[in-house]
């Protein structure tokens, strides 16, 4: 699935990187924890997480993942913005809890 298929499923606000929409995302990887991420996400997963500051972008692009989901509606600073556009790291935003995002990824991969 493309990541432009899961934002227009999911109605999924993208903030960076619109030129990347059309990354294949192989799974999904859900977890606040940086070290976590890092040990085992896989490449091209999208990430699901509350987290919203700067070393999210470095742990995506290290890890070449397919992109960010920020839950919960949480602000993203305009300096991680910059940062992931800059790293080509596509952010995007919901309002729906990790949870409801979780599953619902789940179904459309599955």
């Amino acid at each position: 699935m493309k990541l432009s298929e899961l934002v227009e499923k999911l109605a999924l606000d993208v903030k960076t990187f619109k030129d990347g929409l059309q990354i294949e995302i192989k799974g999904a990887y859900v977890s606040d924890l940086l070290s976590d991420v890092m040990a085992n996400a896989g490449k091209c997963d999208i990430w699901i997480t509350l987290q919203t500051h700067l070393n999210i972008v470095a742990v995506a692009s290290m890890k070449g993942l397919a992109g960010i989901i920020i839950v919960g509606n949480r602000p993203v600073q305009e300096e991680v913005l910059k940062k992931a556009e800059e790293e080509k790291i596509a952010i995007l935003t919901t309002p729906k809890p990790a949870f409801e995002v979780a599953g619902k990824i789940y179904q459309m991969l599955k």
